[in-house]
């Protein structure tokens, strides 16, 4: 799949990763070929894997504070619902947050939540072959998992 191909199907979710609108995408995913739907979770991880870095993970949460007023950090499960929602929001964004992190920092706030995102690719395949997905990428999306992006952690 295409990184254009990718950004279409994103585009059916309106710029929000929510129930609705994944399940929007799912079941269009869901109506592709297998390879689509591989391809498809292939640029996904990537998409996240390369917003996986110290500079956008180190942000507080923008709505949120600890009860002496301090910055509250963001949990690795946090970053990565962060990053759904950053691709969720397209394609524009997900290219400027890279230039500017100050257009990264809104989509900490617990308004966004693009957990649903991350289920996508499955649900799709099972829609597609009614089975279920026992998959990897070739890319990890898992908080810390871009070593390039984390320098400081590397040993």
């Amino acid at each position: 799949m295409t990184w254009a191909d990718f950004w279409t199907l994103m585009d059916t979710l309106d710029g929000e990763a929510g129930e609705v609108s994944c399940r929007r995408l799912t079941e269009k995913l869901g109506r592709r070929p297998v390879a689509d739907i591989i391809g498809f979770a292939e640029r996904h991880a990537e998409a996240l894997y390369r917003l996986d870095q110290e500079k956008f993970g180190s942000l507080p949460v923008a709505d949120l504070t600890d009860r002496d007023g301090s910055p509250f950090p963001q949990s690795a499960d946090h970053f990565l619902y962060t990053r759904c929602a950053v691709v969720a929001a397209g394609r524009a964004v997900w290219e400027d947050v890279f230039f500017d992190v100050d257009r990264f920092a809104p989509f900490t706030s617990t308004r966004y939540d693009g957990e649903w995102l991350l289920y996508v690719p499955d649900q799709a395949y099972e829609l597609a072959t009614g089975r279920e997905w026992d998959r990897s990428t070739r890319y990890c999306f898992e908080t810390f998992s871009n070593k390039d992006g984390w320098p400081h952690l590397q040993s």
